[in-house]
């Protein structure tokens, strides 16, 4: 029997890509392997920064070197954006963008979903205006990559953490985005916003639930849009909407606990607000994007808010949510980011509620308008901002933790079986404890060894290497 390996590299999206590729694989009698031991390894991959870009390349060469045998096959959003490049790595035989990604496993198997034989010129691959179906790099691998912008499919699958041993599922039901931020290519390689239709989400939650799991995480390329582009329910003269959807996995399962991952600001309204702080079925947990305090920086990425706009919303949150976990993405050294608007940037985040942040150093991409600004930031300077910027974000998570000491909180166990992180050192002796997540966002250790994929009442007892220590609360 043929094997397969898949390594995903990047975002929420591009795990669900890849738990639904694997299914493909599975669905046509292929089994999952190390990389070193297949027979097909599948480089699931992301552009949104040159860092990015450079993984997925020296993986390729790892790969490559470690299973000379192996046929190597790169897809996601790094082949959708440059499938030459990507071809020319050594040990490519098939690149495959994200336009023709659902289609993936029948070109490496020739097999359809129904067991058929699919005749090697039945697609359309790279820009068909540009080259012939089947069309070949100069490095010899087959390229299967089209306008992403003509394709409307949306892989779907959950996603199961190695790391949290299959505890918190993630499911993607929006992809794309109709947004043109500068800096960004997102939308140049996922094309446009795209929703999961809600029976299918009910269904995909409910067989989740039924197989036990507790706690789910909806996630999406730009989330809060889900929605807008599927035909109005047949009460309703306007298409369904982002809380329409939370409000159905609430009425229409019995899963105990919703995550929502990042929205954009301008999404949380004041109805999602409310019905995220009221339910204990959600996560008391609200990712929202910045990226800049700085009103010039936001209108020359071409974001839609302005900093007064960004502040209000989040006030709004933490007065309904006052033990909630708040997040922002930050990005710093974006071209032509000056002394002071840094600081206003670092001025707003201090100011405000957060409890974390995923900070981000300015990234030029091919092709966005940012990429071709002259006034680029140097290195030094958005290295010392990025600093800067970690250095508060790790004070604000520290303050916000040493609220909890003492207190009761939620928490969700996550492995099933202890290894060197499920350890808590007291002086000199070693006590067994279960990693843990809490209701809002915060890693955790209980005492003792519990099973996986169980919320506890639990009561912290203190802080230790950025986590809390607890013990079970009494009931």
């Amino acid at each position: 029997m043929r094997r397969y390996h898949i390594e995903n590299f990047g975002c929420r999206a591009t795990q669900a890509d890849g738990a639904a590729l694997e299914r493909q694989f599975e669905d046509r009698g292929l089994i999952g392997s190390s990389v070193l031991d297949a027979d097909v390894v599948v480089l699931n991959t992301c552009t949104v920064t040159a860092a990015a870009d450079q993984d997925a390349r020296s993986a390729t060469r790892r790969i490559h070197r470690q299973n000379p045998n192996a046929r190597i096959v790169v897809t996601g959003c790094y082949a959708q954006r440059a499938p030459q490049e990507v071809a020319n790595l050594p040990g490519v035989s098939l690149v495959v963008g994200n336009s023709h990604k659902n289609q993936l496993a029948e070109l490496v198997t020739g097999i359809s979903s129904f067991g058929e034989s699919v005749p090697p010129d039945s697609f359309v691959p790279i820009s068909a205006l540009q080259q012939r179906p089947g069309a070949t790099a100069n490095s010899g691998a087959s390229l299967f990559v089209s306008d992403i912008f003509g394709h409307t499919e949306l892989l779907a699958a959950p996603v199961f953490s190695a790391a949290n041993e299959r505890t918190r599922p993630n499911l993607k039901v929006q992809d794309g985005c109709d947004n043109r931020c500068s800096f960004c290519v997102i939308p140049y390689v996922r094309g446009q916003s795209r929703s999961l239709p809600l029976g299918k989400i009910i269904g995909q939650v409910n067989a989740l639930v039924m197989e036990g799991y507790r706690e789910l995480v909806i996630s999406g390329i730009n989330l809060g849009r889900w929605g807008r582009d599927l035909q109005p329910e047949m009460d309703s003269p306007k298409p369904p909407r982002f809380e329409d959807m939370v409000r159905a996995i609430l009425a229409e399962t019995d899963l105990q606990k919703l995550r929502i991952s990042s929205v954009e600001p301008m999404d949380w309204s004041d109805e999602l607000i409310e019905l995220v702080a009221h339910s204990s079925r959600i996560a008391k947990h609200a990712h929202v994007p910045m990226q800049s305090g700085s009103d010039a920086v936001l209108r020359r990425m071409h974001r839609k808010y302005r900093p007064w706009h960004y502040r209000q919303k989040i006030e709004k949150i933490r007065a309904a949510m006052p033990c909630a976990a708040i997040g922002a993405d930050v990005m710093v050294g974006f071209p032509g980011e000056t002394d002071q608007e840094f600081s206003e940037t670092l001025e707003m985040a201090q100011d405000l509620p957060f409890t974390y942040l995923h900070v981000f150093t300015y990234s030029a991409r091919p092709g966005t308008p940012a990429a071709s600004v002259r006034d680029q930031v140097p290195v030094r300077i958005a290295r010392e901002r990025n600093r800067s910027l970690r250095e508060l974000a790790n004070e604000k998570k520290r303050a916000f933790m040493n609220k909890f000491v003492g207190k009761s909180l939620e928490a969700i166990t996550l492995r099933k079986e202890p290894d060197d992180r499920d350890q808590m050192i007291r002086g000199n002796s070693v006590k067994i404890a279960t990693e843990c997540l809490t209701d809002n966002y915060l890693k955790l250790y209980l005492e003792g060894q519990h099973p996986a994929n169980e919320w506890r009442k639990v009561r912290v007892t203190r802080i230790q290497d950025d986590a809390f220590i607890a013990l079970e609360a009494a009931n």
